[in-house]
């Protein structure tokens, strides 16, 4: 029987893969057969991962996912040098925490350009070149993968930036869903709790853990590594059937219809 989740002979597009759950999903997506093409404003660290997987199966784009410019091309750049893209985890985001009253404009508008607007262009200049493979005839499965986060469905004290821009691609999965069905994209998200990244350093400091494991039934944090397997899930055929759905992948912080 074959494995439901190979993800053998498939390209896939990871943005934020320089480091944490973005670095992890690449990883993962390689061991189960893909091609990754990954993206962050890190070069460095995009170099670094290529080494770590091989140059035959990861090629790096480096440049900000908030510019419409670039992503285009980095679009375009990877259909040429690997042939087609199959997938598309977006995954890239920044915090800039602050309470709201003392939020900066600033630091409200970077946190949505690149963690929603950041999706939607992504997700935009994937989905018109598998629009266009379909047209052509190719009936080869095409999924994307938008990464949100509890954040967007229960709010979250201090980062209300954040917050706004996590609930704002729950509404962009949804209505890729709901457009794109009819060509065979499948369209999802997944919802992560507190995983240990860089960029949960300060609530999982001492000031902070006991308050946020109180809050999880399973009294533990997750690492990179365990977060990503739902994600290869719903890039894969295990997920044939799954289309315009929020997967939580929080150890039970958020448990709602």
């Amino acid at each position: 029987m074959t494995n439901p989740m190979t993800l053998q002979d498939r390209t896939v597009l990871i943005t934020g893969a320089g480091q944490g759950i973005g670095l992890a999903t690449a990883e993962l997506a390689v061991a189960l057969g893909a091609r990754v093409a990954l993206n962050d404003v890190n070069g460095a660290g995009l170099e670094a991962a290529v080494d770590r997987l091989g140059a035959d199966r990861a090629r790096a784009y480096p440049g900000d996912v908030s510019d419409p410019g670039f992503v285009q091309s980095m679009v375009a750049d990877a259909v040429r040098d690997l042939g087609r893209v199959d997938g598309l985890v977006a995954n890239a985001g920044v915090v800039r925490a602050a309470m709201i009253h003392k939020m900066s404009l600033a630091d409200w508008q970077k946190v949505i350009d690149v963690n929603l607007t950041g999706v939607y262009l992504c997700l935009q200049a994937v989905g018109r070149h598998m629009i266009e493979r379909v047209k052509d005839g190719d009936d080869r499965p095409a999924a994307i993968v938008n990464v949100s986060s509890d954040a967007g469905r229960r709010g979250t004290i201090g980062q209300i930036n954040y917050g706004a821009a996590k609930s704002g691609v729950l509404g962009i999965t949804m209505s890729a869903a709901k457009e794109w069905g009819r060509h065979g994209i499948r369209v999802n998200s997944v919802c992560f709790g507190v995983v240990e990244t860089p960029m949960t350093e300060t609530i999982r400091g001492d000031k902070f853990r006991d308050t946020y494991l109180q809050q999880i039934p399973l009294q533990r944090f997750s690492t990179p590594d365990e977060v990503v397997r739902p994600v290869c899930f719903l890039l894969s055929d295990a997920a044939s059937y799954v289309t315009g759905q929020h997967l939580s992948v929080n150890g039970g912080m958020h448990i709602g219809f």
